[in-house]
This record gives C-alpha cells, structure tokens and sequence, in this order.
C-alpha cells in the first residue's frame, strides 16, 4: 500500500487525463504536462517517465503499468489494459475516470468492504472479464490473505452462485441468526468479511439484480459509487449533416425552378473554352 500523499498525486493523474482527453491532445503530451505539475516529493513522476518511454515505444500504457506493479495495483492495469484493447468497447476516458475516484477513495480511511465492491461493481456495470479482473483484484494489497481466499473463490463461483448470498454467509450478521437459532457454532469455521449491516443489506436482496445491492450499500454506508458511461453528445456532428443535406436540397430547388423557367443553363458547369455540345 502507498500513503495517501501517492493517491492524491494518482487522483489527479487521472484527472488530468479525464478532462484533456477530450479536448484531442495527445495522451503523451498530458503526461509530459502533469510530471511538471505533480509533487516532486512522491513517486508519480518517476512512473510519468516509465509510462512516457513505454508510449513512445508501443503507444500502450498497460505493459508500463505492469512492470510497475510496486506502485500501480493491479486492477489499475487490468482497467488501463481493457481500454487499450482494439477488440473491446471500454473507453479510457471511463476508466480513468473509474481509477480517479478509486484513488480519491484510497486516499481516505477507506475500508476493504467498501473497495472490493467498489471494484466489483466495476467489472459488472461495464461488462469486463470476470476472471482476470478478480485475479487482478485478488492481487491488490489492501487485502490480506483471507480475503485473497474469498476472492478467488468467488472467480470461480461468480454467476453459479447468487453474490448476495457469498457476502451474507461471511457476514456477523449471519453468524448471530444461526447463534440465535441455536444451530451455528460459537466461534465461525470461515474468516468473517463483512458486518451486521453488510449482512443485512445482503439477505435483502438475495435473488435480485447485483446492481440493486451495490445501490442499497451506497445509500446505508456511503460506499463509493462507480462512474456511469456518459451519453456522447452527438448534435454538433447531426447539426452539420443537416445543414448540408439542407444546403443541397437548396441547390436542387433552384435547378428545378430555372428548368421550369427557361431551362437549366449548363455552360456554368463546364470551364474555360470547352465548347458545349448541342441539345437534340
């Protein structure tokens, strides 16, 4: 794990990247911008130089960030990777803007509960591979051993088993109904992950949508919410189409009303000293 002081200088990487993007600067050029503007008492600059080399040489950052798995977590460059993918339809632009506000949230008192579903629900709204980003995050080391177990267990259970249910049975709040019922055991056989409310929320919404429980999380703990692709504004580009389709049937009109006239003087269409052949 870094301090916070890195995750604020990330925070505002990828923020730079978010807001330039669009603009069509190139992404070296960013960089070669936020190295100046970044503290030169952290590391970031150092990594701005790798994953400027890295851009020169094969115009990916993914390979870069590999290579830098000491700073860079893993499900960084997992996200970074499926953006560079020619085949795929993730945007950069979503996600750096998915790793901006995951650094904002590291920077913090975050919790392990809150980060996994954080990175969880990014795989599931963008419709990402399942089983390399849970590696990915499996790797990360915000977790400890006990949760890297969980992790891989869920890649290999994820859509067989309901994920309210996983969260629910490594929860307090499962641990004390079967107390209460007199059928659990004093001390739980598994690490628990999760507490009483996570537990709660969980057993609510058993056999519903995923995504209805990352919501009810957000709303009773306040856990990070994760950016929705944004509609692309599309009118400048419809505008200019319907201009020009309106310019041509402008044209056309005027053609017909000069052959009702007196016919359609051809000779503007043609250049200096081409003869015009005649009308049968």
């Amino acid at each position: 794990m870094l301090n916070s002081e890195e995750y604020i200088e990330q925070a505002y990487l990828f923020q730079a990247l978010l807001e330039r993007l669009p603009e069509n600067i190139p992404i070296q050029s960013v960089l070669e911008q936020v190295r100046e503007e970044t503290l030169s008492t952290t590391r970031l600059p150092l990594a701005v130089d790798y994953l400027l080399a890295e851009l020169r040489h094969s115009g990916t950052m993914a390979p870069a960030m590999r290579q830098l798995n000491h700073y860079f977590a893993p499900f960084q460059t997992y996200l970074i990777d499926e953006s560079e993918n020619d085949r795929g339809r993730f945007d950069i632009r979503l996600a750096v803007e998915i790793l901006r506000h995951e650094a904002e949230y590291r920077a913090r008192d975050f919790s392990r509960q809150g980060l996994f579903l954080y990175q969880f629900e990014s795989l599931c709204r963008n419709r990402l591979q399942y089983d390399p980003g849970l590696l990915a995050i499996s790797e990360d080391p915000a977790y400890d051993n006990d949760w890297k177990e969980w992790i891989l267990v869920i890649r290999r259970q994820v859509g067989i088993i309901d994920f309210a249910d996983m969260i629910y049975i490594r929860s307090w709040h499962f641990i004390h109904r079967q107390q209460e019922g007199g059928g659990g055991p004093t001390d739980p056989t598994k690490p628990v992950l999760f507490g009483v409310r996570e537990g709660k929320i969980a057993l609510a919404n058993r056999q519903k949508d995923p995504l209805f429980l990352f919501s009810a999380l957000q709303r009773q703990l306040d856990y990070p919410e994760v950016p929705r692709p944004k509609p692309v504004d599309d009118s400048p580009r419809q505008i200019a189409q319907m201009t020009r389709r309106l310019e041509q049937l402008a044209q056309r009109l005027k053609l017909v009303e000069e052959e009702q006239r007196s016919g359609i003087d051809l000779s503007r269409f043609y250049g200096d000293g081409i003869d015009i052949p005649p009308l049968d």
